[in-house]
């Protein structure tokens, strides 16, 4: 089904310096963009050279490995009767981690392995030195993610993101932030990785109880990466991401050139306005609802334009001090 969706677009960037302008309001496939790394070129010689050069770096730091049963087909999500996680977390040493995923290959029915987002400069210094990527600002640190066939379900970034395959294949399935409502994002509470997921599986089987997320489909956009290529992903950009081979590695990177989009914890402060909004009769959130759009989503118009400077909001960063006041003025202590 996802084979017959709108593909992103995609360059071949080679020969490219930088990131293009096409990089900014939507997703772009770089097509070789990281084809020269020497990690790169391990993986395609097989998964055991991947490994041997991985191994190199590695200065013994634990990373944190999850691990699902084979019945849970590769897919990281809830338990179906609460919000409890349908895997496991376990602390381990990375060359553990990789012998076991090397040895899994073979087995038709594998549990489902991932090490998530393992910070290059913290576990493998030296890579990033080795792999460089000339479309990252400066100040961006890689992370790596290896495992096997796993799914990861739809979810945002507060940041822009460039990922780089090394080993394997991937597959992203990317939608626009207005389709937020049609993917029926889950708790905020309780995350697999600290922001809500998609509470749809990403094929076409469960519109009968998820109608609206047809209309997500056709705002949807699919691209599959081989070794050496890359895809841009914009900030808050939903995107999920199915890892297609018994052996796969991706190096990420999160950064924002907006400085204002890193300032303040928005993820929180997502999930303390729905704790604090939703219990008020619908009449008065319509009313605060127009009071946001008019103060904090008006995009055409400068709401303080029509006033004189003197009468016009203080602009600026929040003072910490005053946040932090505020916030024990909301949950009353």
């Amino acid at each position: 089904m996802l084979d017959r969706l709108k593909r992103v677009q995609e360059i071949d960037a080679t020969g490219l310096e930088g990131l293009p302008d096409e990089a900014s309001s939507a997703p772009l496939v770089l097509r070789g963009a990281v084809v020269d790394w020497p990690f790169v070129r391990e993986a395609r010689r097989s998964d055991e050279a991947a490994v041997a050069y991985l191994r190199r770096f590695y200065n013994g730091q634990p990373v944190s490995a999850l691990v699902a049963a084979p019945s849970e087909g590769g897919r990281f999500f809830y338990r179906p009767d609460s919000k409890t996680m349908n895997f496991e977390t376990a602390p381990g040493l990375l060359p553990d981690v990789l012998e076991a995923l090397l040895d899994q290959r073979s087995d038709p029915h594998p549990a489902a392995i991932a090490m998530q987002a393992v910070s290059a400069p913290d576990c493998l210094p030296g890579l990033e030195e080795e792999n460089s990527n000339r479309f990252v600002p400066g100040g961006s640190h890689a992370r790596v993610w290896i495992g096997n066939a796993v799914a990861v379900a739809p979810h945002f970034d507060v940041a822009e993101n460039i990922a780089c395959v090394v080993a394997g294949r991937r597959r992203f399935l990317l939608f626009p932030p207005e389709q937020t409502a049609n993917l029926y994002p889950g708790p905020m509470d309780v995350t697999p990785a600290n922001v809500p997921i998609s509470m749809v599986a990403m094929d076409d089987s469960e519109l009968d109880r998820f109608p609206r997320y047809r209309e997500a489909l056709t705002a949807a956009l699919v691209a599959d990466l081989e070794p050496g290529d890359a895809i841009y992903i914009p900030y808050l950009w939903w995107h999920g991401v199915q890892s297609l081979g018994a052996f796969n590695v991706l190096v990420n990177y999160w950064f924002n050139r907006d400085e204002a989009a890193a300032r303040y914890p928005f993820v929180p402060l997502l999930g303390l306005a729905f704790q604090v909004y939703r219990d008020l009769a619908p009449k008065h959130r319509k009313a605060w609802r127009s009071l946001y759009d008019y103060y904090v989503f008006q995009t055409d118009a400068d709401p303080m334009e029509a006033l004189v400077p003197a009468h016009r909001e203080t602009g600026g960063t929040v003072d910490p001090v005053r946040l932090k006041q505020l916030l024990r003025e909301i949950l009353g202590r």
